[in-house]
């Protein structure tokens, strides 16, 4: 990889969400192109083995442990990773999970926590990022993780639809406001991932009506997502923010349903064959 093409050479990139799927593919990617790499994840034990094969890679790297639903958590990496690494240019954060569940019965907590580990960290990162940004006087990048369903329905994950919605919408609005500090903020919106919290929900028979959904035929894996974070965090991308880069293949419609688990629930099952909607009787307008 042409590090001097990219032009990303020396900068330092942040990767909330790098020990595994995406975030890992992410991680890798960006040392790939030239920069020394903050790995931030929950789990220690996968954090530190990427952060190691980047080091392998002869580029700096540091794993810190931090839980995207403490607030104060994400602040605090950014200044660690200002201190540790001498800077911080590119900020990735690859984190998203849905809890299924219908609109009849989804609980306070159930939604609330959807928007807390999809939207709400994402806010309290890019302001956490951009104050530093402007303090050091960077013009830095800032690339989040939506989904294709932000302009789809999403069945059953309407929590997690919502706020991955919210994300891009954030996106947008965040690029005007900071544009004028040279701050680019975008977003990847990929549909299917197989990745290792996916692929145990992903049998061979969904799979494949899966793929023939999608008019390129084939399921998106990490590493599809991780090259368009590294165009968004690249010079390649200098012209380009508040965008969510839509990545479904041209998915023809939804696959919530294919891969929703089978819900527990109280309400009796919905009518297979529900009554037509009576045709609307004309009115007759007065002359």
């Amino acid at each position: 990889m042409d590090a001097d093409f990219l032009k990303l050479s020396g900068k330092v990139a942040l990767v909330v969400g790098g020990g595994q799927g995406i975030g890992e593919a992410t991680a890798r990617y960006l040392a790939r192109a030239g920069c020394d790499v903050a790995v931030v994840d929950l789990e220690p034990a996968r954090g530190q083995a990427v952060a190691g094969e980047i080091a392998s890679l002869g580029r700096r790297s540091i794993f810190l442990k931090a839980d995207i639903l403490d607030d104060d958590a994400l602040p605090r990496v950014v200044d660690e990773v200002v201190s540790r690494l001498g800077g911080l240019d590119i900020v990735a954060a690859i984190v998203g999970q849905a809890k299924f569940g219908s609109v009849l019965e989804l609980t306070h907590d159930e939604w609330d926590r959807d928007h807390r580990r999809n939207l709400r960290y994402f806010f309290f990162l890019v302001q956490a990022a951009a104050r530093s940004f402007i303090r050091r006087k960077v013009p830095g990048s800032i690339v989040g993780l939506a989904t294709a369903g932000v302009t789809n329905s999403m069945p059953f994950r309407s929590g997690y639809g919502a706020a991955k919605a919210g994300l891009a919408h954030l996106v947008r609005t965040a690029a005007v406001e900071l544009g004028e500090y040279g701050i680019r903020i975008n977003c990847v919106a990929p549909g299917l991932v197989v990745t290792p919290r996916t692929e145990g929900r992903i049998t061979a028979d969904s799979a494949a009506e899966i793929a023939e959904r999608i008019p390129l035929r084939k399921l998106g894996r990490p590493d599809d997502i991780a090259k368009a974070v590294l165009f968004l965090a690249s010079d390649l991308a200098g012209h380009v923010t508040g965008t969510a880069l839509a990545m479904s293949n041209a998915r023809k419609s939804s696959n919530s349903r294919l891969l929703t688990p089978r819900l527990n629930t109280s309400l009796p099952n919905p009518p297979h064959s529900p009554s037509p909607v009576p045709p609307m009787r004309a009115r007759s307008r007065a002359t």
